[in-house]
């Protein structure tokens, strides 16, 4: 199991390092993570829901997400609320104390599913959550030493020296937890370095003293490393081309599958900017309003924050608009909640783009869909997770004609607005395949003009570059031969 000393440690990063390393040696193994918050999820083949973190890890591995590797999701919806999905299905929105009493409930859920696992693999890559020192959150914890003790599984405490204090991040986890936490703690990696080497061992031998753990290696700070964020927003780096295309996406309180625009934000001739809630957002080529895990509130956040004169003024000069998910729903005329399923019962109007109206259910909608868009052959592929239905005159002119599956009937899928400007979809992974990622520039005038019209990356092949680049960093930094022991592989 890899746990870290906060959140953004290394944890996620390090178990797919893991997995790849260990696949590409014809290990059989698989990745698991109890529990997770998160807003970025995918769908498995079985129609079910877990991190978007878990199913990159799969990927590593060389196989299909299956909801065994993320029994227990939780996506927020408020300060204080989220949606509780076990085993890829949506039970119940709790409050964090509810949810707290729940976790005895969950816990078997996760058991099952790790043992399920540990029957079908030689190996388990575990991965934590947050921290494990959170005192607060140790009774009845299913996502740390809890599921460590539970199973009796070895920990690896990984920490982030690019933040700086990273000996007091490790020293101090270390202090908080029990003596048989403690000693459940086979090693530490240290992550995100960039130096020297020599000036650090002097620290290294005295944390190794200090604790009698042994480090197991420093990984490198590794530039312009691609796998798919398991919440957090990347950074924004603005291309320094004057030519570049400006696309711009608004950070929503309860942003969802910002993944989305990774394919975007890698692009070489595309200059995407998230855009904070009080930050005032720069003129743009293209506008794409993301998904949302709740659409009316996110949408008022929106009104509040200005965008709805961004918008029109948008609009007006001739720029573009995308909606994806919750965003393609903000687009209609309302967005109406009767049965409270993301919040206080209601109705909200939208910003009226598109003649169509959307109501939520409680049956949400999960498949990984493939298709084209619909004016030309470009390939999409990607996957839709919505509680939305949505009806209305602007669906007749479709923006992709999609199928769930071979044996099933193609159905058209979003709207296209009659003046070219405004499209909207309920597919993630709209710009993941290079042909649309093109088809869907070229259509938002990327390539016009001054533009120097340079094609989209093929995002899965970057992610695989990416994979064998951190495996390879697991065999140059880490002690391999302490890892193989703690597997049980020597």
């Amino acid at each position: 199991m890899v746990q870290g000393t906060a959140s953004d440690a290394g944890k996620s990063f390090l178990v797919t390092a893991l997995c790849r390393w260990l696949h590409r040696r014809g290990v059989c193994v698989a990745p698991f993570k109890p529990q997770n918050m998160a807003l970025n999820s995918a769908v498995t083949a079985e129609g079910g829901e877990i991190g978007r973190a878990q199913a990159v890890q799969a990927q590593a591995c060389g196989l299909a997400p299956h909801i065994d590797m993320n029994p227990v999701l939780l996506k927020p919806n408020s300060d204080t609320a989220a949606q509780v999905i076990i085993q890829g299905r949506t039970i119940s929105t709790l409050e964090a104390a509810a949810y707290h009493d729940y976790k005895k409930v969950a816990k078997q859920a996760v058991l099952q599913s790790f043992a399920r696992l540990g029957a079908q693999y030689q190996a388990v890559i575990v991965e934590g959550a947050g921290s494990p020192a959170e005192v607060n959150l140790r009774e009845n914890d299913i996502a740390n030493m809890g599921f460590a003790e539970a199973v009796d599984c070895p920990v690896i405490l990984i920490a982030d020296i690019d933040k700086g204090g990273v000996f007091a991040q490790l020293v101090g986890t270390l202090n908080l937890l029990s003596e048989s936490e403690q000693a459940r703690i086979k090693g530490f990696v240290i992550n995100r370095f960039r130096g020297d080497l020599a000036l650090l061992k002097p620290g290294l031998d005295w944390l190794e003293a200090k604790t009698g753990k042994p480090v197991l290696g420093v990984l490198p700070y590794m530039m312009d490393l691609h796998l798919d964020a398991e919440d957090a927003i990347p950074r924004h780096q603005s291309k320094a081309e004057h030519s570049s295309f400006k696309v711009v996406v608004p950070v929503l309180p309860r942003i969802a599958n910002h993944t989305d625009f990774d394919a975007l934000r890698l692009h070489p001739g595309v200059d995407l900017v998230f855009v904070g809630p009080e930050d005032t957002p720069p003129p743009a080529d293209l506008v794409c309003l993301p998904g949302s895990k709740s659409v009316r509130a996110d949408l008022e956040s929106l009104r509040r924050n200005g965008w709805e004169a961004y918008l029109q003024r948008h609009l007006r000069y001739g720029g573009k608009l995308i909606g994806i998910c919750g965003g393609f729903q903000m687009l209609g005329h309302t967005i109406d909640d009767p049965r409270g399923i993301e919040g206080t019962p209601g109705s909200s109007p939208g910003f009226a783009y598109f003649d169509m109206h959307t109501e939520l259910h409680t049956e949400k909608q999960l498949r990984n869909v493939s298709g084209k868009l619909a004016w030309c052959d470009a390939p999409v592929a990607g996957y839709e997770i919505h509680v939305g239905v949505t009806h209305g005159a602007a669906l007749a002119k479709p923006a992709a004609v999609l199928q769930q599956d071979a044996a099933l009937q193609p159905y058209a899928d979003g709207a296209l607005s009659d003046d070219g400007q405004i499209l909207g979809t309920y597919v993630h992974g709209l710009f993941d395949t290079p042909q649309a990622c093109d088809a869907l520039l070229a259509w938002a005038g990327y390539g016009q003009g001054a533009n120097q019209a340079q094609r989209a990356l093929d995002i899965a092949a970057r992610r695989e570059l990416d994979m064998e680049r951190v495996a390879d960093a697991i065999e140059a930094h880490l002690d391999t031969r302490k890892l193989d022991e703690l597997l049980g592989l020597v």
